[in-house]
C-alpha cells in the first residue's frame, strides 16, 4: 500500500484503485497512455507535476492531455528535476501522487478537475491510479484551484 492510498484511507473518502500494466509510451505522454489503458478520456486523468516557483517546490495537478502553463503558474517557474521531485515527494517520477507526499508541498489543481464527478491521479507508483472526487483531492491536499493548464 502506497502513502497515497494510506492517506485516502485515513481520510475515509470514497475511492477506487485501478491498476494498468505494460503501458507503452512510444514517444508520447505517459499520462495519456495510462488514460487510454484505462479506457478513459485523457482529460479525466490528471498528472502531478512538481515545479520550482520562485525557488521553492510546488505541485500542479493538470489534465493528462494538457501541459502546465508556466506563465499562469507564477513568475519564475521551471519544472523540477527528477531528483528534486523524487526527494521532495518520496515518489518516483511517473508515479508521483498529489496525496501522501513525504513533505506536503503547496498544491494547485486546475479547475478542469471540477468538471468530472471523479478523476484519476497517480496512487503513488507507476501503473496504479486512484479514482476519487475532485473535491476530496482539493480538500486532502489543501489545494488552490486555479487555471494552470494550457
Amino acid at each position: 500500500m502506497t502513502p497515497a492510498v494510506q492517506a485516502a484511507k485515513r481520510a475515509a473518502i470514497h475511492f477506487r484503485l485501478h491498476e494498468v500494466e505494460g503501458v507503452e509510451v512510444g514517444g508520447g505522454d505517459y499520462a495519456v497512455a495510462v488514460a487510454h489503458a484505462l479506457a478513459q478520456p485523457p482529460g479525466r486523468l490528471f498528472k502531478t507535476l512538481v515545479a520550482s516557483v520562485d525557488g521553492r517546490l510546488e505541485v500542479f495537478v493538470v489534465p493528462a492531455d494538457r501541459q502546465l502553463d508556466l506563465h499562469a503558474a507564477g513568475k519564475r517557474v521551471t519544472l523540477a528535476g527528477r531528483a528534486a521531485a523524487e526527494r521532495a515527494t518520496g515518489y518516483v517520477v511517473g508515479g508521483i501522487s498529489p496525496l501522501g507526499q513525504r513533505r506536503r508541498l503547496p498544491t494547485t489543481v486546475d479547475p478542469a478537475a471540477l468538471e468530472w464527478e471523479t478523476i484519476f491521479v497517480s496512487a503513488g507508483r507507476r501503473g496504479l491510479q486512484i479514482e476519487l472526487a475532485p473535491a476530496d483531492l482539493v480538500r486532502l491536499t489543501e489545494a488552490t484551484v486555479k487555471e494552470v493548464a494550457r
